[in-house]
């Protein structure tokens, strides 16, 4: 092989070798992930965050939805699932407190939203407190919400504030016109808020934050059912002052994202048995104010009209 051969050979190789690693960072496959998000700073619109490696996070410009239900038009929290016809489906925190249900709306593209509403899902508790970050999940034709609310006095307060224990509670719909009567979905015996449920193989897990004043930190615990019974429940994996946890698979690993509040960042664990943890916040990055919102795979086209549509 001459010199010029070998030496345009190996041009085509890098070449081939580029190219295959671009499509595979730059999501070709058909596919981007995108990270529900809000601001603090307004509190009162949905923002997405895209990706194509679960790792690196840029802002899709402009908001998508404002709220405009609940008595204080909050919205806090957007946590957004797709159903099996295509519907995506988003749930928030509608108040800080004083609010007993969450926002709910559903869109074909994440662009044009149905009607907004408020679901009084905790009327019948009419002690309660808050209803803080609803998380929403999918399985067998159900949607199950989980969120975290206070009912004073209904457990021992410890170390906690009276109007400032929580439990998490759930509610199941098909249909989003009717929902199932609030019931309790964990109650650890600490304080516990911001769940998210996922499924790793043959078992559920639910990520959680302990939130004891002694703790502050993430959980998990396991079941066999997306409605639990959750045991095992395991030893924080995060440093104190760590919520809003949010999992997303890429590749074989789970990248636990959360957002470690006094610090002003957002980090990650990876896993891939929620057992044992790496730290991965050196290699993630999220644009400055983002805020808890759930992670999620769509395709391509999904993106493409997210970045190209008219901004709000």
């Amino acid at each position: 092989m001459t010199r010029t051969n070998l030496i345009s050979g190996l041009v085509f190789i890098c070449l081939c070798v580029g190219g295959c690693v671009s499509n595979k960072s730059t999501g070709l496959d058909g596919s981007a992930y995108l990270f529900t998000s809000f601001r603090d700073a307004d509190q009162k619109s949905l923002r997405f965050l895209y990706s194509y490696d679960g790792y690196h996070w840029t802002n899709v410009p402009g908001t998508f939805l404002a709220a405009n239900i609940g008595a204080s038009k909050q919205f806090r929290d957007p946590s957004l699932v797709r159903g099996p016809d295509g519907t995506f489906h988003l749930v928030w925190t509608a108040g800080w407190h004083g609010e007993q249900g969450f926002g709910c709306a559903s869109s074909p593209d994440l662009i044009h939203w149905s009607p907004q509403q408020f679901v009084p899902v905790m009327t019948n508790e009419p002690t309660t407190v808050n209803v803080w970050a609803p998380e929403i999940f999918y399985e067998d034709g159900q949607f199950i919400i989980v969120w975290a609310s206070t009912i004073p006095g209904r457990f021992p307060d410890k170390l906690e504030k009276h109007d400032n224990n929580h439990r998490l509670y759930f509610t199941t719909t098909r249909d989003f016109k009717s929902f199932t009567p609030a019931k309790l979905f964990l109650d650890p015996g600490f304080s516990v808020i911001d769940p998210f449920v996922l499924k790793d193989g043959g078992r559920y897990v639910l990520v959680c934050k302990d939130n004891s004043r002694t703790n502050l930190n993430l959980r998990v615990a396991f079941g066999t059912t997306p409605l639990g019974p959750w045991k095992n429940v395991a030893e924080p994996f995060t440093q104190k002052f760590t919520e809003g946890p949010a999992a997303l698979k890429v590749g074989d690993d789970w990248l636990v994202y959360f957002d470690a509040y006094r610090q002003k960042i957002y980090g990650a664990m990876k896993t891939r048995d929620f057992k044992t943890f790496t730290d991965v916040t050196s290699e993630v990055s999220f644009p400055a104010g983002h805020k808890h919102g759930t992670p999620i795979k769509v395709p391509r086209e999904i993106l493409d009209g997210l970045l190209t549509a008219d901004k709000k």
